[in-house]
């Protein structure tokens, strides 16, 4: 008796019957080493992360096989690690290229969705003055809550109408705004902004700088390099040191704000797909944008496991756009005031 072509679906067509199907992939049966391999995790990772999005993965479906999370979770993975739908990847879990393009959507709309979960600056006082304690222990800069920069990622070319992600290098991508700890973990991410913008006009429009004018505290600063202008909560350095406390100052910015620079190397070390050494993410600025995003959280996750992988060989081949930078000093003759009271109180 015919089988009717509605109750199969893709990868039973692709791959038939004697395929290993998607229920025959258990963690249990393979090595950490092989789930670090082609995964980038070991297996208490990803049981986290099937316990964290497994309700969300596990919506319902008309098609005769749904695709467990845990094989979702794993495909997505893979594409994140690698960034390649490469065959063998679908291959090792028993789905086809095209259910891996649907799992990485699945899993990084459902990281996405928990973004503020994980990405978020702290609240209460003593975890507030922790933060301070931690950065001060690394170069003798008081007050610092974070440290700010921006990294370009690579993204195809929206339309070539579309001169907006194109950016200084002639090359269409999307300018990443981020902060972090003094472990590299993530308190901000604003994935979004076209690659055309310079860092100084992505921080002006930036929801991070309406949350430290309004609402963050009063009592601490950011850093960030010379591509920003001076603020009563964000420190840049001095253009042109003269003295030894002004020397002694931008040394300790420059080796504290170098937190930033070796957590972007991490993210892309861990998460290929940005690197660029794959060629760009072939997807609109949105979907690149929630994958970016969805690796933001998936980094800050790895770290509260203790996966830490600042030890790794930098790699990457975008290259990021390089800012003629001006001399930016601010106007805000409270920024400068306090600066100055600063170099006065701990660099004097």
């Amino acid at each position: 008796m015919a089988v009717p072509i509605a109750v199969l679906d893709c990868d039973l067509l692709l791959y038939g019957r004697g395929h290993r199907t998607l229920d025959r992939f258990k963690l249990e049966d393979v090595t950490d080493e092989y789930l670090v391999s082609t995964y980038g995790f070991p297996r208490q990772f990803i049981h986290y992360l099937v316990d964290l999005l497994g309700a969300t993965l596990s919506r319902p479906t008309q098609r005769s096989r749904a695709i467990s999370p845990e094989t979702q979770i794993l495909a997505a993975l893979g594409f994140y690690t690698s960034g390649s739908f490469q065959t063998r990847m679908g291959d090792a879990i028993g789905i086809s290229q095209a259910s891996m393009s649907r799992c990485v959507a699945n899993v990084t709309e459902a990281l996405v969705e928990r973004a503020s979960q994980f990405i978020h600056f702290p609240e209460d006082e003593a975890t507030v003055q922790s933060l301070k304690d931690d950065f001060y222990g690394l170069a003798g800069m008081p007050g610092v809550l974070g440290v700010v920069d921006c990294t370009h990622v690579a993204i195809k070319a929206p339309n070539a109408e579309d001169l907006s992600y194109v950016n200084r290098k002639g090359l269409h991508s999307l300018n990443c705004l981020m902060v972090c700890d003094s472990r590299g973990v993530l308190l901000s991410a604003e994935t979004h902004w076209p690659g055309s913008l310079p860092d100084c006009t992505v921080l002006e429009q930036a929801a991070l700088t309406s949350q430290f004018e309004t609402e963050l505290h009063k009592d601490g600063w950011l850093l960030g390099d010379s591509s920003f202008l001076l603020r009563t909560w964000l420190l840049t350095p001095l253009h042109i040191p003269e003295t030894p406390a002004e020397y002694r100052y931008n040394m300790a910015h420059s080796a504290t704000h170098n937190i930033i620079e070796r957590t972007f190397r991490t993210i892309r070390s861990r998460f290929r797909c940005l690197d660029g050494s794959k060629g760009t993410l072939q997807y609109s600025p949105e979907k690149s944008s929630h994958i970016i995003l969805a690796c933001c959280v998936l980094h800050n996750i790895s770290l509260q496991h203790g996966l830490d992988v600042w030890s790794s060989p930098a790699t990457g081949h975008m290259e990021q756009p390089e800012e003629e930078y001006e001399q930016m000093e601010s106007v805000d003759s409270e920024a400068c005031r306090i600066r100055q009271e600063l170099l006065l109180t701990h660099f004097s």
